[in-house]
């Protein structure tokens, strides 16, 4: 059943759209230094590669600022200026071009830089996300409600979204991110309660791969469920290239996406009867970087095995010494466990979408 989405303005972002019908984006962010024009480029490329529909770049200085514009010119997707501090680099980056201006408005300064920013992006319609982040909250705020909670992170986002509203600026996308997951959770849904704007979801500092992936799979997956979210990143203290995988996986996991394959496996027990751990791993490592949408059962045994591998594009029901392989719902033979990893390469590989009857 397909999950419901919160209705929300659609923003223009470069070549996109964010928010709206538009379909939910994974985006993540450069680690080399954005002055380092070829180590930047080398990862965005990567990014590009790996499915990344929207990357940001960090902009703590003139150099890198001015290193934007090669950037722009090289990318297939939206370029996106992360400024922090220094309102400056915000003009700079909306002279280069950019496609979006992400600040976090709790340390940019005045109400009158943050306008002036605003202006310059109104002027070349480039949209802004206001980025609220638990730890970077207004002082008085912290003061008003002793430490970060759900409500003072929307009564920033309030302030900053009537400044922008003040000057006629409304094309805004919203992220309330923490990395406590109930505070990021509770958060956004208590904005989605009280505003329309787009919001881009994200566990800030979630952590290394395992654990930040766990958190932003609760985190981002639990918003994703209600409808809320329109724009997703993964902050894994990994290759960006890996946010953009789990990213995927997320919405792949609600039926929000279909990019690459996907594998169902059964978690294995005493009715094993084949090297299950061997070929799954063998068949996830070969098609990691497919971009084939289709979805593989590989199932060791006869309690749930012919159904699943039945309803997959691809299916696997083991038994002693081998399996029966399915084909879109239909069974095709008998295949030797020792075989199994190189026929489903072979499938996939041959693989078309079923024509309707």
């Amino acid at each position: 059943m397909a999950l419901l989405r919160r209705k929300t303005r659609k923003i223009k972002i470069g070549n996109m759209f964010i928010g709206g019908d538009a379909p939910i984006s994974v985006q993540s962010m450069t680690t080399s230094k954005t002055e380092d024009i070829p180590a930047t480029l080398k990862e965005i490329k990567r990014l590009e590669e790996a499915g990344c529909q929207i990357i940001r770049v960090t902009v703590p200085n003139e150099e890198a600022a001015r290193a934007l514009k090669n950037y722009k010119a090289e990318m297939t997707v939206p370029l996106v200026a992360d400024i922090h501090f220094n309102y400056r680099m915000a003009l700079m980056a909306v002279d280069a071009g950019v496609d979006k201006i992400r600040i976090n408005p709790g340390n940019i300064g005045s109400k009158a830089r943050v306008k002036e920013v605003l202006d310059a992006c109104k002027d070349r319609g480039i949209p802004i996300r206001i980025g609220v982040n638990a730890g970077s909250l207004e002082k008085d705020l912290i003061e008003k409600y002793g430490y970060p909670t759900p409500e003072a992170m929307v009564e920033s986002a309030r302030r900053h979204i009537e400044t922008a509203e003040d000057a006629d600026f409304h094309d805004m996308i919203v992220s309330l991110k923490a990395s406590n997951v109930p505070l990021m959770i509770n958060a956004y849904t208590l904005f989605s309660e009280q505003f329309d704007y787009p919001v881009h979801l994200g566990v800030t500092e979630a952590g290394p791969t395992k654990s930040g992936t766990i958190k932003s799979s609760i985190g981002i997956g639990s918003m994703l469920s209600k409808g809320i979210g329109d724009t997703i990143r993964v902050s894994l203290t990994d290759d960006p290239v890996q946010e953009v995988k789990v990213g995927f996986e997320i919405l792949k996991s609600l039926g929000l996406a279909a990019r690459g394959v996907t594998i169902v496996a059964c978690p294995t027990c005493g009715r094993l009867e084949v090297d299950l751990f061997k070929i799954a791993g063998e068949v996830e490592a070969a098609l990691e970087n497919s971009t084939k949408n289709l979805t593989i059962a590989l199932m060791g045994c006869a309690v749930n095995g012919p159904g699943e591998a039945a309803d997959a594009d691809i299916g696997f029901a083991f038994g002693k010494g081998g399996g029966l392989l399915y084909r879109n719902g239909k069974k095709v033979g008998r295949i030797p466990e020792d075989d199994a990893t190189q026929v489903v390469l072979r499938e996939v590989a041959n693989w078309e979408p079923p024509t309707p009857d």
